[in-house]
Parts: structure tokens; C-alpha cells; sequence
């Protein structure tokens, strides 16, 4: 069994950390599907994802492309809003919350490791969030359904993948909050602020910042890609087989510049963000003191 202490963090291969880590999974969906941040975020999402939908149906009669086209490019300004915050708040409350309760300290006194603890606790929420989100998801789509058929449910379907991507992402950008920090308020605190920063930065930092340092279109595009706010909405856009045109000339250049290796260079951003982050997270936890 692996021995708790402040090793390095090694992937959990064998069968028995496999299983522990699992465990920990397990123990993480459970206790976020009956907690009040979990059926808040899934009502507050249901929500809003059923009155795009119903939006989006107004004027358009009973063609269902249009309807789940609508209702897709409508609901993509929503994800970037929404789930980011969602994910970021979970994941920073979930280790700071369980050092702050003294739980952490019962759960790395059993014969466990530390990575295999993360682990867990990333595998768990990225299963409840997903569920959070299809729940919204779904109840937008049986509107759709209901009121205009089912023609061009793919590029509805893709925005679905897209979104728990981009939950994946930020919840690894939280859990990297979490384990910085030794009180769940505090963590909180730093990922709104993280959140808030992302967004200003997504669109409206990069308008002002065109406008203040005049920045040449390869520029404006290389800070757009960084942010991964922008990359899943542009991956998001091209997944709704829509033009980058719409985003300016940042994304009349990336079509032109990267061609058909934009969606790869864009889904490796995203990757990046969340390898990198869980990385940063683990290298964190794994050396610092529990309390």
C-alpha cells in the first residue's frame, strides 16, 4: 500500500491505489450530490438553460435547426459566464474546506497517499459537474425537442462536450486555488477574483486593450488563445460549424493562419490548462503540510 508522506507525486498505477482512488471518487460525487452548492448550480443552470431556450424558439416558428442553433450560440455566452464560476468555487472549497473541518488530517492518516486523495477528489467533482451541466443541458434540449423537433442537435450536443471540457479545466484551476490556501472563505475569495480576471479578459480586456496599446492582429490573437475562456469559445464556435469571422479580425486571422489545425491547437490549450494546473495542484499538496 502506498505509504502517506510528502513524496513526490507519482500516478497511482497499481490495482490498489486504483481502487483507493476510486473510493475517494466516489466519496467526492456523493457528498456533492446531496450538498446546497450542487442543487443550487444545477438549478440556477437549469434555469437559465431553459429560458435561452425558449428565447431562442421566439420568431422562429417549428424548424428545429434554427431553434437548437439559436439556442446553442445563445447558451455559449452563458457557459463562459456560469460554469467557469461553478467549477472554480467547487473545486477551491474542496481541499481548504476539508483542512479547515480537520477532516483532511483523519483522511491522510489512513493508509493512502496524498496524489491518490486528489485524485479522487478531481475525478468526483468533474463526475458531479458534468451531471450539473447535462441536467441543464437536457432539460434545454426536451424544450427543443418539444416545441421544434430535433434537426441539428449536433451542434447543440457539441457545445454539451464543449462545456464539461472547459468545467474539467477550471475545476483543475480551483482545486490549484484549494490547496494554496488553508480556509475555504479565502480560496473562495481567490477564485471569484480568479474568475472575474479571466472574464474581463476574455472579451472586454482585449477591446480595451486593442484600443489602448493598439495591438497588431497576431498579438491580439496570441492573448486571446492564452486565456481559456476564449479558446473554448472559439473551439465552441467552430464546433457549432459557425465562422470565426464573428470574433473580429483575431479570428478572421487564426481561420486563415492555422486552417483546419486551429480546433487541435485550441482543445491543447485547454488540455494545458487543466494538465498543468492538477500538475501544479499535486506538486502543492503532496509537500505541504496538511494543517
Amino acid at each position: 500500500m502506498t505509504q502517506v508522506g510528502l513524496s513526490s507525486p507519482s500516478l497511482p498505477m497499481c490495482p490498489s491505489a486504483m481502487r483507493t482512488t476510486l473510493a475517494f471518487a466516489r466519496r467526492e460525487l456523493r457528498e456533492a450530490l446531496t450538498s446546497r452548492w450542487f442543487l443550487l448550480y444545477t438549478a440556477a443552470f437549469a434555469v437559465l438553460a431553459v429560458a435561452t431556450s425558449f428565447m431562442s424558439l421566439a420568431g422562429t416558428g417549428s424548424h428545429g435547426f434554427a431553434g437548437f442553433s439559436r439556442t446553442a450560440a445563445g447558451l455559449l455566452n452563458l457557459v463562459m459566464l456560469v460554469v467557469p464560476l461553478m467549477a472554480m468555487t467547487a473545486g477551491a472549497t474542496s481541499v481548504a474546506g476539508e483542512r479547515e473541518r480537520g477532516t483532511l488530517l483523519y483522511l491522510l492518516a489512513q493508509p493512502v497517499s496524498r496524489l491518490e486523495l486528489l485524485l479522487g477528489k478531481f475525478i468526483g467533482l468533474s463526475a458531479a459537474l458534468c451531471a450539473s451541466l447535462c441536467i441543464g443541458f437536457g432539460l434545454s434540449a426536451g424544450v427543443l425537442a418539444w416545441r421544434a423537433g430535433g434537426a441539428g442537435v449536433g451542434s447543440f450536443l457539441s457545445l454539451v462536450g464543449f462545456t464539461c471540457l472547459l468545467a474539467v479545466v477550471t475545476l483543475s484551476v480551483g482545486l490549484l486555488i484549494s490547496v494554496s490556501t488553508r480556509k475555504a472563505s479565502v480560496a473562495t475569495g481567490v477564485a471569484v477574483f480568479v474568475w472575474l480576471t479571466l472574464v474581463f479578459l476574455s472579451d472586454l480586456g482585449l477591446m480595451a486593450g486593442s484600443l489602448l496599446f493598439k495591438f497588431r492582429v497576431q498579438e491580439l490573437f496570441s492573448l486571446a488563445i492564452i486565456n481559456p475562456l476564449q479558446a473554448f469559445k472559439m473551439s465552441a464556435i467552430l464546433g457549432l460549424n459557425a465562422s470565426l469571422d464573428v470574433l473580429g479580425p483575431a479570428g478572421v486571422y487564426a481561420s486563415r493562419t492555422f486552417g483546419a489545425a486551429l480546433p487541435w491547437m485550441l482543445a491543447g490549450v485547454l488540455a494545458a490548462w487543466g494538465a498543468l494546473s492538477f500538475l501544479a495542484a499535486a506538486l502543492i499538496f503532496t509537500r505541504r503540510a496538511p494543517v
